[in-house]
Parts: structure tokens; sequence; C-alpha cells
């Protein structure tokens, strides 16, 4: 990443920040929330009532997956990336014995140009293969959540954090293990489940840099209004994840877990709607374009978000700024995408520009989805007290103490959720 694009995408997100500044205050006041009068989720455009599973997946569900890619995420413009993916074993005593510790090296490739982006894996050594995996982005790169020194450096743009010892925009070894405490590996193994992560700048640069770096690079023209932002895009690539875990015997490919936090756990939603090879569905702290509703408005708006993140969603999506009233859609339907696989969101209590009412109420009203197949959704009138997950249907949701963050309490809901669905391996 060259000096231009550092200070191009430092100026943007400055611009950014002093756009939202300039706008009225968010509403953070319940009291202050519109009576909410949400897009109908079993009524297909042509009006007729969906009340069966055979219906949903033949009409409804296509109608509501081409509805959030033409008008939020946007559509995958068809290309003839090659993707190659090379193993290598960096450790097989991790964890003091316990696990394995792999890295594998994605080519993307188009003609004569090529991006590669890393994948990290521990797998636990004491479990029978094939191995169920929690599947995620994280946002430091690799090295930061483990401090191994055998873990590669990404090569790729990363954003400057002094605290974490990164003065510029590449990566440092002072910044081995920094976020080791958003990552419980050790937890995650122990109870008989794989991870596997990947820096999300290796597959695309999070700023807005006109496309021009990452996935977006290989192609030969920049996304149209309808085409991907970022966030369609790490979707795409964690698919090629699941394409590779298809070719080993070490994974179970049909037990992937997929989860995201923040903005990643808005792509870890996307990725569940649109690629139903995964088992189950995490969203931590997702907010809006996650989880919450953006009828509310609520916290985080539309036009906030496109206005710090242009890159994020497609350019159509910019016609809701300020004008949700106007959606054709909105985020209980994308919860209902998963049906009937279980899908888990989680709140915090401190996290009040994420909505947590917001996001509870996608999962609730996500439910008539799994009603179709018989199966218990998020099926509970209010809110659950804070630190009291509710977990006993397909959709969980539990909301913590605490700030915008991925912790240990995190991760424990997910493990019980998942050994729950997923006949997981208590060790």
């Amino acid at each position: 990443m060259s000096t231009k694009y550092l200070i191009c995408s430092l100026f943007i997100c400055f611009i950014g920040y002093n756009q939202i500044a300039a706008q009225s205050s968010p509403n953070t006041k319940e009291s202050k929330v519109s009576i909410l009068e949400l897009p109908a989720l079993l009524i297909a455009k042509d009006g007729q009532k969906i009340d069966s599973k055979e219906d949903w997946e033949k009409i409804r569900r296509p109608e509501l997956l081409k509805i959030f890619k033409e008008e939020m995420f946007g559509n995958v413009p068809s290309n003839d990336i090659k993707v190659t993916a090379e193993e290598k074993i960096v450790n097989t005593n991790a964890l003091g014995g316990k696990a394995t510790m792999k890295e594998v090296v994605f080519t993307f490739s188009i003609n004569s140009h090529e991006l590669k982006a890393t994948l990290l894996l521990f797998l636990p050594n004491n479990s029978p293969n094939p191995t169920s995996v929690f599947l995620s982005y994280n946002f430091d790169g690799n090295h930061t959540i483990f401090p191994d020194e055998s873990i590669s450096l990404p090569n790729s743009w990363m954003r400057k954090n002094t605290n974490y010892g990164m003065t510029d925009d590449t990566a440092s070894p002072l910044s081995r293990g920094v976020k080791s405490f958003r990552w419980p590996v050790l937890n995650i193994v122990n109870r008989g489940y794989g991870l596997a992560t990947m820096y999300y700048g290796d597959i695309d640069p999070d700023f807005d840099d006109g496309f021009e770096n990452g996935i977006h690079a290989l192609l030969s023209q920049k996304p149209n209004k309808s085409e991907w932002g970022s966030l369609a895009t790490w979707a795409w690539a964690l698919s090629k994840v699941v394409d590779y875990f298809e070719t080993t015997n070490t994974i179970d490919h049909e037990k992937v877990i997929v989860m995201g936090h923040s903005r990643l756990g808005k792509t870890a939603l996307w990725a569940g709607a649109l690629d139903e090879r995964y088992a189950m569905v995490i969203s931590n702290d997702s907010g809006c374009g996650g989880a919450a509703l953006s009828n509310r408005k609520f916290g985080e708006t539309i036009k906030a978000i496109n206005t710090r993140f242009p890159h994020w969603f497609n350019d159509n999506f910019n016609q809701y700024n300020d004008q949700e009233e106007k959606l054709s859609f909105d985020q209980h339907q994308l919860i209902a995408l998963m049906a009937p696989r279980p899908v888990y969101i989680a709140s915090a209590k401190g996290d009040r520009w994420a909505d947590p009412e917001g996001e509870f109420l996608s999962g609730k009203y996500a439910t008539p989805a799994y009603e179709l197949y018989d199966l218990k959704g998020l099926d509970i009138a209010e809110q659950p007290p804070v630190n009291q997950p509710e977990n006993s249907g397909h959709i969980g949701y539990h909301i913590r103490s605490g700030k915008h963050d991925l912790t240990v309490y995190d991760w424990e809901q997910y493990l019980d959720f998942a050994d729950k669905h997923l006949d997981g391996i208590k060790n």
C-alpha cells in the first residue's frame, strides 16, 4: 500500500467523522423510536402468503436474497478469478501439544495479476477427524490473535495503530498477540473445535480507496452501482475458504461455523445468507447493516454508516440515507435467510450505537421463517436480562454487560450453542 493511499484513507476517514459530527445527534432513547412498520417476511412480492418451507425456498428466500444483493450488499460481478490454496504445517505441538497450527496461503489470480491471503488454523490434536471449525476474519492480522513468532506477518495494508506497535501502514512484530483477549484459542480447542481465521485486509483494505486494491484490483473495472462493496467481497472470499475445507479430511466441511464481530459480523451474516454450506452463523455486535433493524433509526443509521464507510455496501444503498421508511427490506429478513440453520445474535449493554434492542428484534421477527420448518426461533416476548442468554431455539441471543467488543463470555455462549446444535465435542 502506497503512502498516497494511506494519506487518502486518513483524509476520507477525517471527512467522514466530521460529516457525522455535523449531523443531528443520533437517537439513543427508546422513547423516540417510532412504531415499527417492518416489511413483511412471509408475503411474496406478488402478494402470495408464504406458508410452507417449500414456498419459502422456491419463492420468498430467492426474492429476499435478490433484494439484499441489488439494494444493499451488491452482486458479485462475473469473473474468472482462479483460487488455489497451499497448506503448510507450522507447529504440530501448539498449545502445549493440544493443537496443530497450520497456515494456508490462498492465491487469487486472473491473467497476470494475483493476490495472496493467509488463513491461520488451529486444529485439536486429540479430537477425531474431521473437526468442526469456527471461521472468522480478524481485524489486525493473524499474528495478533496468538503470541507465536512462527505466525506469518501480513504484507497487505494495515491500519496504523501505535498502541499495537504499528507506526505506519504495515504489520509489526511488536503487535504479536495483542488481540489474544478476543481469541480464546485454548478454550476453543479444549471444547473440541478448530479455529480458522484470516486478516480481512488481505482480501480488501478497509478504507475508501476507489476499489483500486485487494480483490477488486484483479478485475478490469470498478464495481457499478449494484455490484459488491467491501462487505460482499469479504463474504465472497470466506466461501473460497469453505471450498478449501471441502478438499481436506481434517475439517468437517458440513460443520463450519461462520462468526464475525462488528463489521465482520455484518460480513458473517451476509456470508451465511449467500452460502448455505455454513452449518451455523454468528453475529457479534454487528449493528446497523448487520443484525439491527434499520427502521428503528436508533444509534448508527444508514446515512451515518454510508457516510463514514462508503465502500462497505453498494451505491444503491445510498438512496436510503435518512429515508429508512422507503426500505422494502430490513434486517429481520436477513436473519431469516439463515433458516433452517441455527443463528446466534449477540449484543452488549454498553454498545448503544449498535442498537442492542434492534438486534434482538431482528431475531424475534425472523422466527416465523424457522417455524415453517417446525423449529423454534427466538420465541420470547422481550429482550432477556443482561448476561442471561436465550439459546433454547434455533435463533440464540444474549446481551452481555460491557462495551462493543468480542469477549470470552461471548465465545462461551457460541461454544455452548454449537454443542447443542452441532454435536460439538467437550474434552
